[in-house]
């Protein structure tokens, strides 16, 4: 592992720790050339099924897309890093459960709403607004009173 102080290739690890319920390991090591202190995070890579867009393309899956858009919709509201992880990770177990080669887009969105939804349901009409593509306001009403 290459310090991100010096980039020195030899680091040592001081510690080690299981977090997010085994599926996370935290390392915090030492560079041996400059003495800094850093800490790594390794999470098991599973094989994430292709995703089908609306018009037939196929993308990879992509966690950082997955965050950024939930960012998105969660902008400057009351929800906490971890808690936006942890609602990553329940979108990812489901995909993997699903067991599939291909999913569509659509079903990823609506695991995003169901997560939203829980979170904060400002951030979940956000999200519900533009991937829904509200076009009236009583499209936008019947999803509030879909909240109440």
């Amino acid at each position: 592992m290459h310090c991100p102080f010096c980039d020195h290739v030899d680091t040592q690890v001081i510690d080690s720790r299981v977090a997010e319920d085994g599926k996370l390991v935290r390392r915090r090591r030492r560079c041996e050339a400059c003495d800094k202190r850093f800490t790594t995070y390794e999470r098991m890579e599973l094989s994430m099924p292709t995703l089908v867009k609306k018009d037939g393309s196929r993308v990879e899956y992509h966690r950082d897309k997955l965050l950024g858009s939930m960012r998105l919709a969660l902008r400057k509201r009351p929800v906490s890093s971890e808690a936006l992880d942890n609602a990553i990770n329940h979108i990812e177990e489901r995909i993997t459960a699903l067991g599939e080669k291909e999913i569509p887009t659509s079903r990823v969105g609506e695991m995003v709403m169901r997560e939203l939804k829980a979170l904060d349901k400002v951030a979940y009409i956000r999200f519900a607004s533009v991937y829904r593509s509200f076009e009236d306001i009583e499209s936008f009403e019947s999803a509030l009173k879909e909240l109440k």
